[in-house]
């Protein structure tokens, strides 16, 4: 769940030139395997979707090497169909890398573009795209292939390695088909840990859709002209002077102020309403540093520092925190205010004005790059609000079983209590969490598809940024979980025939991450080079 800090520009080139070595085959096969795929989807292709940007033209060297124009070549024929991707098969977190290697933070890739002169990112792992247009069955059981070298073969004794504890689980899908190549256990429910976003995140698109926006307001009572600022649940408002594309508290604030003052008002009482959301605020695990209490009033997650993903410090109450600093930039702009206090605006009360977060598809992606917990959590409630359940922990809860039941996915012995997977109660298998990544690339779903965009990307993004430096980076997209004694690893890989296998492997009685997420890289490597049938 900690998001580890990215490494310089200057000090990638090396890695990526290994990485392109290493996938030019792949490419290369995967190229010829996708063309009768291309060939459809070009003829299928509408217009450009109107919220997409064009890129700005990117010059040879900066890529590495010839697999990466392959790449993109192949990325661009295929991507425009569906999903949050620019015109070169580019997904948000891939785009902003290079600016986000320039600077602390973590891996937030939230909407900062590339300022003018900057390297661009590196190129996008294009084959991991090949087969999600491919027609395909349901998920389906166990059926060896013919030929080749079997997947217990190659997967089995990496999965009993010591580092994976007393307990393991494992599944593989290939997307294209809906078969399942590979059971160690599928069936048996595990704790997830943070692969549990995986859930939330298709249980919150399939509740509000890709586009859907939260809103906060500014809102003034008549009777009394109390200023109501009204959270709508949006996890990602900001009080940051550079709001990078997220909602901006003082945008809300200043567009506040302005309406204040053609009104000729000059002071004002100030109060907050939070009760979109109900039930405890505070996490079981209680006070902790990589979730703040759950409020529908927030800025910057809470955070008292100056950080965007990872563990911080947290305000006891995000709520009053956020409207204090709400007073401040009111203050600022002219308008006198009252300390505030928690309140409840009116069916009568006049909005102001209002931000809106990016689309929901865009806060998926930051959650599951990032392994943000605090996302995770109010996309729980907002899918509970949306399912008419209680917006708490427990409605979130119900909420998201109900969503995945609904969409026909293997819910045996899946247990959810949050939105996040910091609850140890938590239980899902690795076929469901294999059922959800195949009907995340389902074509009759492109509504799913920030779930496979937003996994993070080995050796480049999130909380894959460190691993895979060496093997596999760029191929492998795969969603992390750690607890104490519990190392998950979900996601999806193209193997060296060019077929797209959704993947998890779950182990329970781990005692050392490290060598735990080792022996998880090397399964998957495994599974990258494996062409196995």
């Amino acid at each position: 769940m900690v998001v580890p800090e990215l490494r310089p520009w200057r000090a990638a080139g090396p890695q990526l030139e290994r990485i392109a070595n290493a996938v030019r085959p792949r490419l290369a096969r995967a190229a010829t395997a996708a063309k009768p795929h291309l060939a459809r989807w070009t003829r299928a292709r509408g217009p450009r979707p109107p919220h997409l940007r064009r890129p700005r033209s990117v010059r040879t060297w900066q890529y590495t090497a010839g697999a990466a124009t392959a790449g993109l070549a192949l990325a661009a024929g295929v991507v425009t169909v569906a999903g949050p991707w620019d015109a070169d098969g580019q997904r948000t977190a891939e785009r902003d890398r290079a600016v986000a290697l320039q600077r602390s933070g973590g891996a937030d890739h939230g909407g900062s573009g590339t300022a003018a002169g900057a390297p661009r990112p590196a190129p996008s792992a294009a084959p991991v795209l090949v087969g999600l247009d491919a027609a395909r069955s349901a998920v389906g059981t166990l059926q060896a292939a013919p030929g080749g070298k079997a997947f217990s073969d190659v997967l089995g004794p990496l999965l009993s390695a010591s580092a994976l504890g007393d307990t393991h689980t494992a599944a593989v899908v290939d997307v294209a088909t809906g078969t399942r190549v590979y059971d160690a256990g599928a069936g048996k429910a595990l704790t997830p840990a943070s692969t549990t976003k995986i859930a939330t995140a298709v249980a919150a698109l399939s509740a509000l859709g890709p586009d859907h926006r939260l809103t906060t307001r500014a809102a003034l009572e008549p009777d009394t002209g109390e200023l109501v600022l009204v959270g709508g649940g949006d996890p990602t408002l900001t009080a940051h002077e550079a709001s990078e594309g997220w909602a901006s508290l003082r945008t809300l604030a200043a567009n506040a102020a302005k309406a204040l003052q053609r009104r000729g008002i000059h002071k004002v009482t100030l109060s907050y309403d939070t009760t979109l959301y109900s039930g405890p605020a505070l996490h079981p695990i209680g006070v902790n540093d990589n979730l703040a209490p759950v409020s529908a009033l927030t800025a910057d997650e809470g955070r008292t520092d100056d950080s965007t993903s990872g563990p911080a410090a947290r305000a006891s109450d995000p709520a009053q925190a956020a409207a204090g600093e709400f007073a401040g930039f009111l203050d600022a702009a002219g308008i006198t205010t009252t300390p505030p206090g928690p309140s409840k605006a009116s069916t009568r009360a006049e909005t102001l004005a209002t931000v809106s977060s990016p689309p929901l598809s865009t806060l998926v992606e930051r959650m599951l790059t990032n392994s943000d917990n605090d996302i995770a959590e109010h996309l729980a409630r907002q899918t509970a609000l949306a399912s008419g359940e209680p917006g708490s922990f427990d409605g979130g809860a119900k909420a998201i079983s109900a969503r995945l039941t609904k969409l026909g996915l293997p819910m045996s012995g899946a247990s959810f209590h949050d939105g996040s997977g910091l609850d140890r109660d938590d239980r899902l298998t690795a076929g469901l969490l294999t059922g959800l990544l195949v009907t995340a690339g389902d074509p009759e779903r492109p509504g799913l598809r920030p779930v496979l965009t937003g996994l993070p990307v080995a050796g480049f993004t999130g909380t894959l940024a460190d691993r895979y430096t060496a093997t596999a980076a760029g191929v492998v997209r795969a969603k992390t979980g750690t607890l104490t004694g519990v190392n998950t690893l979900a996601g999806t890989v193209v193997d060296a025939d060019g077929h797209l296998l959704a993947f998890a492997f779950m182990a329970s009685g781990t005692t050392s991450p490290t060598e735990a997420e080792s022996a998880l890289d090397k399964t998957a490597t495994a599974l990258a080079n494996c062409g196995c049938r």
